[in-house]
């Protein structure tokens, strides 16, 4: 499994999630390090979900916005790319990074496993609260 995290997201926890899961076989990947991508870090939503979509790897991605979803052309790219997507609830932007990347280490678990049990693409909220569980999101 392959994790990217958008521009939206800080570099470091795609680091950090990417030293606790390497060893299982798992990748995790900032927009800015992804090889291949046509417009860098620079691209636009649709691009890098198409650049997903393109890939023979299993790819998941993590998203601090949440207006991926309510992007019409966005959407539906999401959908045809059948990503299984997990947007961090608005709380993490006012959290230290160090408690972010605790909380995304946390949750791999379970993130893992809502990719691994549901054939479907879903998207999916993060929430801060550890003891929350995570909220289904409509596509």
């Amino acid at each position: 499994m392959n994790v990217f995290f958008d521009n939206c997201t800080s570099p470091i926890l795609a680091s950090t999630l990417h030293g606790l899961i390497h060893h299982d076989g798992h990748n995790a990947i900032h927009i800015r390090d992804v090889p291949g991508l046509p417009n860098g870090r620079h691209s636009k939503d649709v691009e890098w979900i198409d650049f997903l979509r393109r890939s023979n790897d299993e790819w998941m991605f993590v998203s601090g916005d949440g207006r991926v979803l309510k992007n019409p052309a966005e959407r539906a790219a999401l959908r045809s790319a059948r990503l299984h997507g997990f947007i961090l609830a608005p709380a993490y932007q006012k959290t230290p990074m160090n408690q972010v990347a605790s909380t995304l280490v946390w949750r791999w678990p379970e993130m893992l496993q809502i990719t691994r049990l549901l054939a479907a693409p879903s998207m999916h909220q993060v929430p801060i609260n550890k003891g929350t569980k995570m909220r289904a999101l409509p596509m």
